[in-house]
């Protein structure tokens, strides 16, 4: 395992619309149960954060998975306006999962920015494709929709290992962790595996960063052949991991590539 020493500045200054991070806010990470918690999907990252602003019918998938089974929160997805976008309710103590994804939405930039973009986020994909097609110089069309997963701890910590943390929710691209990070202990490593379209995905740009200061990262690594990165997390703070992947695809004449941006929170 290797840290990827990055230009920190072209991430900051990527300007595709696709580029920015998103996720899953709690209003806290630790809750009690039969308590409504309002969570709100955000986006972008230092002084261009914000709600994210759309219509709930982008909103294709929004579960709940944790003790009590698997519960269909999309019709508790508020549309646009101020405040959480829903605020479920759990009824048993334990970790859960909340799980969302979005439809597709079009981005088109010129050459250099689209090849910038696709060098920050490490996405060969687009890289060996243009080359091979002799396309680099050309625009660049994608189409991208968006992931998101936030665990939280319903009830008091009881520092044992809850095994759903550890299995994935059926996400096209998922950061996985493979221990309970509500449960490491002294021991601050965190691994973490990555899977696209359910198979686990090596070389992809994996970002952890600082929700309470995140202009940038803290850390970037590329996953090994198994898919696999380890994070060092602090003991404190709310924390986000992403990744982008993507693949060529035929027969649209509005793009040539279907980019996913998937992401993990959790916090103390």
């Amino acid at each position: 395992m290797r840290v990827i020493l990055v230009n920190l500045s072209l991430i900051l200054a990527a300007t595709s619309a696709t580029a920015h991070d998103f996720w899953l806010q709690p209003q806290v990470f630790q809750t009690k149960p039969g308590v409504a918690l309002p969570i709100t999907a955000l986006i972008g990252h230092g002084d261009d954060r914000g709600r994210w602003e759309a219509d709930a019918n982008r909103v294709v998938m929004l579960k709940s998975v944790g003790p009590s089974g698997t519960i269909d929160l999309r019709s508790a997805f508020r549309q646009r306006g101020a405040g959480s976008h829903f605020a479920p309710v759990f009824a048993k103590p334990g970790v859960h999962i909340l799980a969302m994804q979005t439809n597709h939405a079009s981005s088109e930039l010129p050459s250099k920015r689209f090849n910038d973009y696709a060098k920050d986020e490490g996405l060969t994909p687009i890289l060996e494709y243009r080359a091979r097609t002799g396309t680099t110089e050309t625009a660049g069309r994608e189409i991208y929709s968006r992931r998101a997963k936030v665990l939280i701890r319903v009830g008091p910590n009881t520092g044992r290992a809850d095994p759903i943390t550890t299995k994935p929710v059926g996400l096209t691209l998922e950061i996985v962790p493979e221990r309970d990070p509500y449960a490491m202990g002294k021991s601050r490593n965190l691994p973490v595996r990555v899977f696209y379209e359910g198979k686990a995905l090596a070389k992809a740009t994996v970002k952890l960063t600082n929700l309470n200061s995140d202009k940038k990262p803290v850390a970037i690594l590329k996953t090994d052949s198994s898919g696999r990165a380890v994070f060092r997390i602090p003991d404190s703070g709310a924390w986000l991991l992403n990744v982008v992947w993507t693949k060529p695809i035929k027969g649209r004449s509005d793009a040539d590539f279907d980019t996913i941006f998937s992401s993990l929170t959790f916090g103390y």
